[in-house]
């Protein structure tokens, strides 16, 4: 998978280079690469940003600096190289590579590592805003089979709103995606976030790929984890459950079902209302009715009090 950062704090990202993620670098298995947005302006002080139209407190991020950014790592010409003789702008098409002469800025944390994506896989545009849909587990999954992925780290009051519109409309699959109901700084924050949730789904990047089975907001009818523990069985007067260090896991594997659906049930109600009750079986059943719900009908029912 190849992955492009655009971000006016590319050196943010040089935190890529660790652990696993520096790991499936070297493996080749990813191409991370941060640009410096700043490297597409042409005035004396790298402006990206202007105050807003129809007034307000902040700055936003101009329009036509990204443009530049974009369609140079998209691979996309400029509407002004397409312009017809009656001055509207020809449909974007595709070019085999960067501007001739352009060099954009990356930091340490661009790994030299030879792509390994078909030249033929779309690439996917993804901003983070706090006004979007909420990133899930599902798009973390979707997006983790995809070739290359380009983010858009907004800063200040955020984007121009018409820059997503215009990439869409040159067939772009362009995405917004909010990381939960809060604001922050930038996005550099964000993009780190779905990153890590969406490289660490790709074959080969876990030691382990039955780390990520079990966990939460994963697969069909997905649920909260259960609680996880380690040696010793008692700490500072504390037991592990006993029923984890009995051997039977059959037994085990209902109390951590069991778990699961108490501690979904208690802080992620709205996911036990998406379960199909025919998928559950009768003890998962007899659990949720023990917790107040009801389990006759398509979903669960939460009882009155």
């Amino acid at each position: 998978m190849k992955i492009d950062i655009v971000s006016v704090f590319p050196e943010y990202f040089d935190v890529f280079g660790l652990s696993l993620m520096g790991k499936a670098q070297a493996k080749g298995l990813l191409e991370v690469k941060a640009h410096n947005l700043r490297a597409w302006t042409h005035d004396v002080h790298h402006s990206v940003d202007d105050t807003p139209v129809g007034g307000g407190a902040g700055m936003v991020m101009k329009p036509e600096v990204w443009a530049e950014c974009l369609d140079e790592l998209l691979g996309l010409n400029t509407p002004d190289a397409c312009a017809g003789g009656n001055g509207e702008t020809d449909a974007v098409t595709p070019q085999s590579g960067p501007e001739p002469g352009r060099e954009p800025t990356e930091t340490s944390a661009s790994m030299s590592q030879p792509t390994t994506i078909p030249a033929s896989d779309a690439p996917v545009l993804i901003f983070p805003n706090p006004s979007a849909p909420l990133f899930t587990q599902r798009d973390a999954t979707e997006l983790s089979h995809a070739g290359h992925l380009l983010f858009g780290c907004g800063r200040y009051e955020g984007y121009d709103a018409r820059i997503p519109d215009y990439y869409r409309a040159q067939g772009i699959d362009v995405r917004e995606y909010s990381i939960g109901d809060y604001v922050l700084n930038g996005g550099e924050v964000a993009v780190s976030v779905m990153v890590e949730a969406i490289t660490r789904l790709m074959p080969g990047f876990m030691g382990n790929p039955d780390s990520i089975v079990e966990e939460s907001y994963t697969g069909e009818g997905a649920l909260l984890e259960h609680r996880q523990y380690t040696k010793p069985a008692v700490w500072r007067g504390l037991a592990v459950p006993e029923v984890l260090l009995s051997g039977d896991h059959g037994k085990v594997d209902r109390f951590r079902r069991d778990e699961a659906l108490a501690r979904t049930a208690e802080i992620r109600p709205d996911l036990i209302e998406a379960l199909d009750c025919k998928a559950l079986d009768k003890a998962d059943r007899k659990t949720l009715m023990s917790l107040g719900w009801e389990v006759s009908a398509a979903h669960p029912r939460r009882l009155a009090d």
